[in-house]
Protein backbone atom coordinates (compact mmCIF):
# COMPACT_ATOMS: atom_id res chain seq x y z
CA UNK A 1 0.00 0.00 0.00
CA UNK A 2 1.62 3.19 -0.76
CA UNK A 3 0.11 5.08 2.06
CA UNK A 4 1.22 2.99 4.71
CA UNK A 5 0.47 5.58 7.72
CA UNK A 6 -3.36 5.24 6.10
CA UNK A 7 -3.71 1.37 6.53
CA UNK A 8 -5.80 -0.30 8.90
CA UNK A 9 -4.79 -3.31 10.62
CA UNK A 10 -5.91 -6.94 9.96
CA UNK A 11 -8.39 -7.04 12.87
CA UNK A 12 -9.61 -3.91 12.23
CA UNK A 13 -10.08 -3.93 8.47
CA UNK A 14 -11.89 -7.82 9.53
CA UNK A 15 -13.85 -5.81 11.83
CA UNK A 16 -14.55 -3.37 8.85
CA UNK A 17 -15.80 -6.02 6.89
CA UNK A 18 -18.34 -7.77 9.27
CA UNK A 19 -19.95 -4.12 9.79
CA UNK A 20 -21.40 -3.71 6.50
CA UNK A 21 -22.88 -5.87 3.49
CA UNK A 22 -22.77 -4.29 0.12
CA UNK A 23 -19.44 -4.66 -2.05
CA UNK A 24 -18.44 -4.17 -5.90
CA UNK A 25 -16.95 -7.30 -7.19
CA UNK A 26 -14.46 -7.44 -10.27
CA UNK A 27 -14.18 -9.95 -12.75
CA UNK A 28 -12.60 -10.37 -15.86
CA UNK A 29 -14.62 -12.24 -18.94
CA UNK A 30 -13.12 -14.10 -21.54
CA UNK A 31 -11.78 -11.02 -23.21
CA UNK A 32 -10.16 -9.88 -20.45
CA UNK A 33 -12.27 -7.10 -19.99
CA UNK A 34 -13.14 -6.19 -16.21
CA UNK A 35 -16.60 -5.89 -15.05
CA UNK A 36 -17.53 -4.53 -11.76
CA UNK A 37 -20.61 -4.99 -9.82
CA UNK A 38 -22.73 -4.71 -6.48
CA UNK A 39 -23.47 -7.85 -4.73
CA UNK A 40 -24.72 -7.89 -0.94
CA UNK A 41 -21.84 -10.35 0.78
CA UNK A 42 -21.44 -12.05 4.50
CA UNK A 43 -17.79 -12.24 5.75
CA UNK A 44 -17.99 -13.44 9.49
CA UNK A 45 -14.20 -14.65 10.36
CA UNK A 46 -11.68 -16.33 8.99
CA UNK A 47 -10.90 -16.72 5.05
CA UNK A 48 -13.70 -17.39 3.74
CA UNK A 49 -16.57 -14.29 2.62
CA UNK A 50 -19.92 -15.45 1.04
CA UNK A 51 -21.40 -13.40 -1.78
CA UNK A 52 -25.32 -14.09 -3.56
CA UNK A 53 -27.12 -13.29 -6.96
CA UNK A 54 -30.04 -14.17 -8.75
CA UNK A 55 -29.92 -17.89 -10.66
CA UNK A 56 -30.13 -16.42 -13.88
CA UNK A 57 -26.92 -16.41 -16.18
CA UNK A 58 -24.84 -13.23 -16.14
CA UNK A 59 -22.08 -11.89 -16.60
CA UNK A 60 -20.57 -12.32 -13.21
CA UNK A 61 -21.48 -16.09 -13.49
CA UNK A 62 -19.76 -16.47 -16.87
CA UNK A 63 -16.29 -14.90 -15.75
CA UNK A 64 -16.53 -16.99 -13.06
CA UNK A 65 -16.65 -20.04 -14.82
CA UNK A 66 -13.78 -18.61 -17.54
CA UNK A 67 -11.82 -17.13 -13.82
CA UNK A 68 -12.09 -17.91 -10.45
CA UNK A 69 -10.20 -14.51 -9.55
CA UNK A 70 -11.95 -12.16 -7.83
CA UNK A 71 -11.41 -8.80 -5.94
CA UNK A 72 -14.08 -7.67 -3.69
CA UNK A 73 -14.06 -4.18 -2.51
CA UNK A 74 -16.11 -2.16 0.33
CA UNK A 75 -16.10 1.31 1.16
CA UNK A 76 -18.31 3.30 3.59
CA UNK A 77 -17.98 7.39 3.30
CA UNK A 78 -17.35 9.89 5.92
CA UNK A 79 -17.90 13.77 5.87
CA UNK A 80 -15.80 16.02 4.22
CA UNK A 81 -13.04 18.18 5.73
CA UNK A 82 -12.96 21.73 4.33
CA UNK A 83 -9.53 22.86 3.16
CA UNK A 84 -8.23 25.89 1.86
CA UNK A 85 -7.44 27.85 -0.14
CA UNK A 86 -9.40 25.59 -2.59
CA UNK A 87 -11.35 22.21 -2.38
CA UNK A 88 -7.94 20.29 -3.55
CA UNK A 89 -6.69 21.08 -0.35
CA UNK A 90 -9.91 18.76 1.15
CA UNK A 91 -10.09 15.51 2.73
CA UNK A 92 -13.23 12.53 2.18
CA UNK A 93 -12.60 10.61 5.48
CA UNK A 94 -13.57 7.04 4.50
CA UNK A 95 -12.65 3.09 5.18
CA UNK A 96 -12.60 0.40 2.52
CA UNK A 97 -11.50 -2.81 2.53
CA UNK A 98 -10.41 -4.79 -0.66
CA UNK A 99 -10.46 -8.59 -0.80
CA UNK A 100 -8.17 -10.98 -3.83
CA UNK A 101 -9.33 -14.25 -3.48
CA UNK A 102 -10.99 -17.04 -5.48
CA UNK A 103 -14.77 -18.10 -5.74
CA UNK A 104 -16.53 -21.11 -6.27
CA UNK A 105 -20.61 -21.66 -6.69
CA UNK A 106 -21.90 -23.41 -3.19
CA UNK A 107 -23.15 -26.53 -3.61
CA UNK A 108 -23.96 -30.31 -1.32
CA UNK A 109 -26.45 -31.19 0.63
CA UNK A 110 -26.91 -28.48 3.12
CA UNK A 111 -27.28 -25.68 0.36
CA UNK A 112 -30.29 -24.65 1.70
CA UNK A 113 -29.13 -24.20 5.29
CA UNK A 114 -25.95 -21.98 3.85
CA UNK A 115 -28.47 -20.13 2.03
CA UNK A 116 -30.70 -19.56 5.34
CA UNK A 117 -27.20 -18.53 7.70
CA UNK A 118 -26.34 -16.16 4.60
CA UNK A 119 -29.75 -14.28 4.61
CA UNK A 120 -29.77 -14.32 8.68
CA UNK A 121 -26.52 -12.68 8.79
CA UNK A 122 -27.15 -10.40 6.13
CA UNK A 123 -30.71 -9.12 7.47
CA UNK A 124 -28.56 -8.79 10.92
CA UNK A 125 -26.49 -6.30 9.39
CA UNK A 126 -29.12 -4.24 7.44
CA UNK A 127 -30.72 -4.25 10.98
CA UNK A 128 -33.86 -6.05 9.92
CA UNK A 129 -34.85 -10.07 10.51
CA UNK A 130 -36.36 -12.66 8.86
CA UNK A 131 -39.67 -12.90 11.89
CA UNK A 132 -40.08 -9.60 10.04
CA UNK A 133 -41.27 -11.24 7.03
CA UNK A 134 -44.87 -13.37 6.18
CA UNK A 135 -43.05 -16.16 4.30
CA UNK A 136 -39.76 -16.07 5.33
CA UNK A 137 -37.04 -17.40 2.66
CA UNK A 138 -39.41 -18.79 0.06
CA UNK A 139 -37.25 -18.15 -2.86
CA UNK A 140 -34.07 -20.42 -2.10
CA UNK A 141 -33.95 -22.23 -5.10
CA UNK A 142 -33.82 -18.80 -7.07
CA UNK A 143 -30.49 -17.68 -4.90
CA UNK A 144 -26.83 -18.71 -6.41
CA UNK A 145 -24.62 -18.37 -3.10
CA UNK A 146 -20.58 -18.05 -3.78
CA UNK A 147 -18.04 -18.94 -1.53
CA UNK A 148 -14.76 -16.74 -1.82
CA UNK A 149 -11.60 -18.12 -0.55
CA UNK A 150 -9.65 -15.05 1.05
CA UNK A 151 -6.15 -14.97 -0.12
CA UNK A 152 -5.52 -11.42 0.66
CA UNK A 153 -7.50 -8.60 2.57
CA UNK A 154 -6.11 -5.20 3.72
CA UNK A 155 -7.81 -2.04 4.82
CA UNK A 156 -7.36 2.09 4.71
CA UNK A 157 -8.47 4.77 7.00
CA UNK A 158 -8.46 8.13 5.70
CA UNK A 159 -9.27 10.13 9.18
CA UNK A 160 -9.47 13.40 7.16
CA UNK A 161 -8.10 16.75 8.27
CA UNK A 162 -8.58 17.00 11.86
CA UNK A 163 -7.24 13.88 13.18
Amino acid sequence: MTRSDRQMSDTDTRAFLRRNALAHVGTMDSENWPYVVPLMYVYEEGNLLYLHTGSRDGHFRANIAHNDKICVTVSAQGPMHRGAPSACNSSLVYESAVVFGRVRVCDGADLDQKKTWFFDRLLERLEDSAASYATGYNMLKQIVLYEVAVQTVTGKLNPGLHH
